[in-house]
């Protein structure tokens, strides 16, 4: 099965029109079945906030839950909040816990940053940030190509399976060291994740310029690009139950059209039927 979605789902304006912020993720539900919750990077959200997100979404939607940049070594010399490691993950726990009780968890994701090269120093902290995560299924994103290095693919590849990771197969630009291929295999038999970033080469590392967020992800996907990418997982299906596909691409709106396009393609259900409201 194909699922299709978006990063985020505050900011996608082409969907709401002028509707009311609490009416968003309704909305968004009658779109598409899965989200990626990015907040969650930047600060490990409140227990109620996914207690509100899970009440307000149908059963059978899914989040993409978005590890604390504090566990995937994204701070470097910016303040961590938590005194310990162990307090950190306990805490990302706790805060996903109304998640996973109603069925709607379909996994952290774990982006390590584009200095996170293939080491074996580094190889045993995934080792253990796997262990930390007990039963919580995770996806693996890399973002330093070493990982995918001819010497090293296979290897990486089947270290994931070892360990139970999630691949995260990524469309990103091909911009050196700190991009990596389309490597579009699964090492889950459950499940992939697939991310697309969009392919703005020129924007991939501008991390100097005041708007380089939005640079980054300004990408709109051709039709013939998605159907390179319809084909691409029409073959990933063969190898997991479930394929997760979110669009990142939203600096100028662009991923809530391509993600329809894909739907279109595959042949796949958008959305759920948003939940109702409790008047009574």
């Amino acid at each position: 099965m194909i699922k299709i979605g978006l990063t985020g789902f505050g900011d996608h304006e082409e969907l709401y029109g002028k509707i009311k912020a609490q009416d968003r993720l309704p909305t968004y539900s009658g779109h598409f079945s899965i989200v990626e919750i990015d907040s969650s990077f930047y600060a490990v959200q409140p227990v109620k906030n996914y207690a509100k997100w899970v009440s307000q979404t149908p059963d059978g939607f899914e989040f993409i839950v978005k590890a604390y940049q504090g566990m995937t070594g994204h701070l470097r010399g910016k303040k961590n909040y938590f005194k310990t490691t162990d307090e950190m993950f306990q805490a990302f726990h706790t805060s996903i816990q109304p998640v996973r009780e109603a069925g709607k968890l379909a996994m952290a994701l774990f982006q390590f940053p584009p200095w996170f090269a293939c080491t074996k120093e580094n190889v045993e902290l995934l080792r253990e940030t796997k262990e930390r995560m007990l039963d919580v299924p995770c996806a693996l994103e890399f973002r330093n190509e070493s990982w995918y290095n001819p010497e090293f693919r296979e290897r990486t590849l089947q270290f994931m399976e070892r360990e139970g990771w999630i691949h995260t197969v990524v469309d990103e630009p091909q911009a050196g060291s700190g991009s990596i291929p389309i490597v579009a295999v699964a090492t889950s038999p459950e499940r992939t994740y697939v991310r697309l970033h969009g392919r703005n080469v020129g924007g991939w590392h501008q991390s100097s310029h005041p708007d380089w967020r939005k640079l980054r992800y300004l990408y709109r996907y051709s039709t013939e690009e998605l159907t390179e990418w319809k084909d691409r997982l029409l073959e990933l299906e063969k190898s997991c139950r479930e394929l997760y596909v979110v669009f990142n691409n939203n600096s100028g709106g662009d991923a809530t059209d391509n993600a329809k396009e894909l739907q279109t393609l595959l042949g796949v259900d958008g959305g759920l039927a948003p939940r109702q409201m409790d008047l009574f």
